[in-house]
């Protein structure tokens, strides 16, 4: 998600050095999520093709370290300054849900009953049938529709890191990660049902717990703290990070192969994805999918000189740099994707999906252009690489 930089008004504060990779990384998993979202046969391609990974991991993950880098120090020398620019970011964020809400609610909604199209029709079948209640609960991002379900916990995300950064500042990340990790473990065990029950008693928005969205977010609050931790202290270092030690990477190369085996049936009947069940869970982070996620990151640490090669082009770079608006011109072009399947189809074929694709990218890109366009303009010709990206519900 992007903020503004705060070099200019703090001048005593070293500005945080560009990371242009960082921005491509951004644009390969937007490009990742758009063919894995896109009603296709390349969907099947890119839905976890690395094992028990995927894009939205990947996205909160460089999201909460971007976020960061680019505001620890901020945290350490103005606090309320660092809240406003954080929290005044939440509420832009939320003013893009709500665009996409009005959205559904209006166009897709018509589409769906009118057309009679089942896949939009599966999306917003909720609100189709109780839309009074869908709407005041969708404004309290508690009824989060497929597709849409991403951006409301990244709102929660982002509301809460202020705090977090200050106390961090202050005291370290010890506390922080230790509750971190509590949360999450407690999300093993029920966490998110306990707390849909008590919200559903105190608001009497009786909201059943599938429509809250598909991401439980005390799970995936983790890899939110973690990427926030980890861009803290990228923010605080002089020197260059250290190379892993080669078991390290190795061991991690291992594990990868691994989970890419179970996830492809490699092994065969005894080791495939139903056996380890919720273990490898993607919404609620089981713990073989958290030990995936991590080997992954280290493998990819341990070879960041050939991933930066491969993200660093086109059309990777632009795409990053605008990721919020872009994400939302993805969910655009799903949504007439989806739009455009007959009956019980659940993919295009043919001309129609090849339309669909170089239709999507060339939007994405054009609304990046844009975008790019006017953070220039806002900001001095500098664009900055704070974290305006949202992760996808795939």
């Amino acid at each position: 998600m992007a903020l503004e930089q705060t070099s200019t008004s703090l001048p005593r504060l070293a500005p945080t050095r560009r990371r242009p990779e960082l921005d491509a990384l951004r644009g390969f998993f937007l490009v990742w999520m758009t063919l894995n979202h896109l009603p296709t046969r390349l969907s099947d391609y890119f839905n976890q093709p690395l094992g028990f990974i995927s894009s939205a991991e990947g996205f909160v993950f460089l999201s909460g370290l971007l976020l960061a880098m680019l505001s620890i120090r901020l945290a350490k020398k103005e606090p309320q300054q660092m809240c406003e620019k954080i929290w005044k970011r939440s509420l832009r964020i939320y003013g893009y849900h709500l665009f996409m809400l009005l959205f559904a609610f209006t166009i897709a909604a018509t589409v769906a009953s009118h057309a009679h199209r089942t896949a939009l029709y599966n999306l917003l079948n909720y609100y189709l049938a109780h839309p009074f209640s869908a709407i005041v609960s969708s404004l309290l991002l508690v009824y989060c529709p497929p597709l849409l379900d991403i951006l409301p916990i990244y709102i929660v995300f982002m509301f809460t890191t202020p705090p977090l950064l200050i106390f961090a500042a202050r005291r370290g990340w010890g506390w922080i990660l230790a509750a971190s990790g509590s949360i999450w473990l407690l999300a093993q065990f029920g966490l998110r049902t306990w707390v849909h029950d008590l919200t559903v008693r105190t608001t009497h928005l009786n909201i059943p717990l599938q429509e809250t969205g598909a991401f439980n977010l005390f799970a995936w609050q983790l890899i939110w703290v973690l990427g926030l931790c980890f861009g803290a202290f990228i923010a605080g270092r002089r020197q260059p990070f250290p190379r892993i030690p080669r078991v390290v990477y190795l061991l991690s190369t291992a594990i990868c192969l691994f989970f890419l085996g179970v996830r492809h049936s490699w092994f065969g009947a005894h080791l495939t994805p139903q056996f380890f069940g919720m273990q490898l869970d993607k919404w609620q982070i089981g713990p073989l999918r958290l030990l995936n996620l991590a080997a992954f990151a280290l493998f990819l640490y341990g070879s960041r000189a050939v991933v930066k090669r491969i993200v660093s082009i086109e059309p990777f770079l632009t795409l990053g740099k605008a990721s919020l608006e872009v994400f939302c011109a993805h969910l655009f072009f799903v949504f007439v994707g989806l739009a455009l399947l007959s009956g019980d189809a659940g993919q295009l074929h043919g001309v129609r999906a090849a339309l669909l694709i170089l239709m999507t990218f060339s939007g994405m890109f054009l609304v990046a252009l844009r975008a790019i366009n006017r953070q220039q303009q806002n900001n001095g010709r500098r664009v900055h690489p704070y974290p305006s990206d949202a992760a996808s519900p795939s």
